[in-house]
């Protein structure tokens, strides 16, 4: 059992952006906060703001009952802890991995630290680092409820939302993953279309709140395509697929006329015309969905 000393006490690996928004969170929360990064010189505002800067990984566990760490990849993540002195000093204390990356790795690093005797969680970050510490920050965790129950009170340092998706430990990063998917297609179809816009005159600002506007009738769809996809209905009621693919057209068709790349776009006609070729012209959008998950 964690004494009270070591449970308001927390360690953070990595000090890029991010991991020095958190290590900051829980400073400004009154922890005890220990950090290291592999490139000297990074803590020196969080030592000044009181954080204690460790010479060395195997020091920064050894420190706190919980460590959290944040690098770009797994890849980097397993540089720093799967080294026997890190190893053995991570044993019988939790690690709480909020570094994004696959399912895959997740399960993986959970694999290891079992084999090890370390007490393992996996989460993402899933808003920016100006959140971090604010009721706008957003993080999900997978692993042992237990343990993430126990741990609660130091994360809840972090500000906004927490929410425990099951102790399957891939369910974080896969949520990640879903999530990251449509924010990023999302972006990459904002700037296509600020791209065709400005080849017809329109400019950026001019298009924005035009943007927002579409932007905001998607929460709903978003909802109620839910339903319909656990469902299996696909109904194409009032916007069959057909209606959509010849829109996807237009757009292409206007793109290329720019000699602007249309290849993303292609790629969703292309999904689009493949549900039509079987049987499905008159199903929403949404069918793309099954068919892209068919074996």
């Amino acid at each position: 059992m964690s004494t009270r000393s070591e449970q308001s006490a927390v360690t953070v690996l990595g000090l890029g952006p991010m991991g020095r928004a958190l290590a900051g969170a829980f400073l400004d929360a009154g922890l005890r906060t220990t950090v290291w990064n592999r490139t000297p010189g990074r803590d020196r505002e969080l030592v000044e703001r009181g954080a204690v800067g460790a010479r060395s990984v195997e020091e920064a566990v050894a420190a706190s009952a919980l460590t959290v760490i944040c690098v770009v990849n797994y890849d980097a993540a397993d540089a720093i802890v799967r080294r026997d002195a890190v190893t053995d000093a991570l044993k019988g204390r939790t690690l709480v991995n909020l570094t994004a990356d696959t399912p895959d790795r997740a399960r993986d690093t959970a694999a290891w630290a079992a084999g090890h005797g370390i007490r393992y969680l996996d989460g993402a970050i899933m808003t920016p680092t100006t959140t971090i510490g604010t009721p706008d920050a957003v993080f999900i965790h997978s692993g042992p409820e237990e343990l993430y129950r126990e741990h609660r009170p130091v994360l809840d340092a972090l500000g906004g939302t927490h929410t425990h998706l099951g102790e399957e430990i891939g369910r974080a990063a896969a949520y990640d993953i879903a999530l990251l998917d449509i924010f990023w297609t999302a972006m990459a179809g904002y700037a296509h279309a600020l791209a065709v816009a400005r080849a017809e005159g329109v400019t950026a600002r001019e298009l924005a709140p035009f943007a927002q506007g579409i932007g905001a009738i998607l929460p709903p769809i978003f909802e109620g395509l839910a339903e319909e996809v656990d469902s299996g209905s696909f109904s194409g009621d009032g916007n069959p697929i057909t209606s959509a693919v010849s829109s996807m057209a237009h757009i292409v068709h206007t793109s290329e006329a720019h000699g602007i790349d249309a290849g993303v776009m292609r790629a969703a006609e292309g999904m689009a015309r493949r549900v039509i070729g079987l049987g499905h012209g008159t199903d929403g959008f949404i069918r793309v969905a099954e068919v892209l998950g068919r074996r």
